[in-house]
């Protein structure tokens, strides 16, 4: 079993979802960034979303575009993101990590490597938000190869017709875009995600999480309520963004433990959403 398929597992016998927050490898510094990462399960993270920095993130939104700049800015690279993960490792051997972004990063790094090297450091699934189940097959035979799962997403365009395409090979669970258009621009309708959520689980056994819009606590109470998992992104790195000055050259001290105590914050109300 899976580190993932365990923790849902684990979650579902205790009657509640999963709170998975993203932050980006190497924002703000790749200091900072190690020291928030490796708080995020004391803060009440069930899974991890790692992003891995592009130039050019086409479906995110400015809170996260800006978190990828700024990682760049600091020096990240797939190297320095994976070293992240081995950090993590040493002191956590439980909470599954996902890491999320876009394909040329992997292509450049290459892909039987990016494997290798992802799997040997803890990864336990990958997110590529610009790949489309019809090119696939350039990526997923080597991450499933390594023991790592391709993790799809469903958006509110996603017909009953094309779901099919979207699920075949997916692993982990299935990530639910609450919302069309980038990443922290817009909220959603709480009504029309349930409904999708459950037209989604009548066609897979898999986990179901949400995200895109969520930025409060209340909010992922809401989604936790009646998905798999809720995932917080955006909200999360304008919160390290508030920690950066106009020159944008060093961070300002009291950035992890503010992020943390935030993270926590939205943790508790999922954690709470079905007592």
């Amino acid at each position: 079993m899976s580190r993932i398929e365990a923790r849902f597992a684990a979650l579902k016998t205790e009657g509640r979802a999963a709170f998975i927050p993203f932050i980006t490898a190497g924002d703000p510094s790749l200091e900072v960034s190690r020291d928030i990462l490796l708080g995020l399960t004391a803060a009440g993270a069930d899974v991890i979303e790692l992003g891995m920095p592009f130039t050019d993130p086409m479906a995110d939104g400015p809170a996260v575009q800006a978190a990828g700049l700024r990682a760049l800015k600091a020096g990240a690279t797939m190297k320095t993101t994976l070293g992240l993960v081995r950090d993590f490792r040493a002191t956590d051997g439980d909470t599954p990590i996902v890491l999320m972004g876009y394909c040329n990063p992997v292509a450049a790094y290459g892909i039987d490597a990016f494997a290798r090297d992802a799997a040997a450091a803890g990864v336990d699934g990958v997110i590529l938000v610009d790949l489309p189940p019809e090119e696939a097959s350039e990526f997923a035979p080597a991450l499933n190869a390594a023991g790592i799962d391709v993790i799809r997403l469903s958006t509110p365009t996603t017909t009953d017709a094309r779901l099919p395409a979207v699920l075949s090979g997916a692993g982990g669970f299935l990530y639910y875009v609450s919302i069309t258009g980038i990443t922290g621009t817009k909220d959603f309708d709480l009504d029309e995600v349930e409904r999708e959520v459950k037209r989604i689980k009548a066609q897979t056994p898999l986990p179901v999480g949400v995200g895109f819009g969520i930025r409060t606590a209340e909010r992922a109470a809401a989604i936790a309520r009646f998905a798999d998992a809720a995932v917080v992104g955006s909200a999360i790195v304008a919160r390290i963004a508030d920690f950066m000055p106009p020159d944008g050259k060093k961070v300002k001290p009291g950035c992890a433990k503010d992020v943390l105590d935030f993270v926590a914050g939205i943790g508790a109300g999922v954690r709470a959403a079905r007592r």
